[in-house]
């Protein structure tokens, strides 16, 4: 694997990283153990404290208003669907994992059920380490998603924003995570002023962000009634 992300273009610092990784046992046990998506949505809902969800980002979208707006101006996305996603990932920040995101991706791309996804991933996070993103030590969740929203590593490569202006991305400010939600979701296909429950345009876009249909749904649910 060093000899193929050294190919790949990972430097000193992202190698070494590597070799410094080890086998995560709780990131496999998470990924054989995924039951809430097999909930119906009503369970769904409830398991994962829609209501609470709601009634916060309501709180929250009135309090940063100008912020949701520039947003939506720029990438088309509207306040509710954000906070929803926010919400659902990480309870708004409150938890952030407690992961070591390179040995939890090291272990995903070496073990044999979905090795070919998360290599590519496992490359970006290495060289997310030499370009000071991400550390050796970073943590995120069993996945080794990062930040607010819980962004893998090639993701962050890709779609990570700089949003609050300080020069640098960084997922675990809320400024840069949300900015880079909206532009994951804008370079998706999102279109401005589309409705984004099941059946209308831009539910296509929110499967984007989660393969589960009950997550996408409860994204789209909790989201109309924030923005409501």
């Amino acid at each position: 694997m060093a000899q193929e992300a050294a190919a790949a273009g990972v430097g000193e610092r992202g190698l070494a990283a590597l070799m410094g990784s080890s086998y995560a046992s709780k990131t496999i046990a998470a990924d054989r153990n995924q039951k809430s998506f097999k909930y119906s949505l009503d369970k769904f809902l409830q398991v994962r404290g829609a209501d609470t969800i709601i009634a916060q980002g309501r709180k929250r979208k009135a309090a940063s208003a100008g912020f949701y707006q520039s947003l939506e101006q720029r990438y088309g996305v509207p306040a509710g669907v954000l906070i929803a996603i926010h919400g659902m990932e990480t309870g708004f920040g409150s938890f952030m994992g407690d992961s070591n995101v390179i040995s939890a991706i090291a272990t995903l791309a070496y073990d044999c059920r979905r090795s070919d996804y998360f290599t590519p991933h496992l490359v970006a996070a290495l060289q997310l380490v030499d370009m000071g993103v991400l550390s050796p030590k970073s943590v995120g969740a069993k996945h080794g998603e990062v930040g607010h929203t819980q962004f893998l590593p090639g993701n962050v490569l890709r779609y990570g924003i700089d949003g609050d202006g300080d020069g640098r991305v960084d997922l675990t400010k809320q400024a840069d995570a949300l900015a880079s939600t909206a532009n994951f979701l804008a370079q998706k296909g999102w279109r401005p002023g589309a409705g984004y429950q099941e059946g209308e345009p831009n539910f296509a876009v929110i499967r984007e962000w989660n393969a589960a249909k009950v997550y996408q749904q409860a994204i789209a649910l909790m989201g109309a009634k924030i923005d409501a």
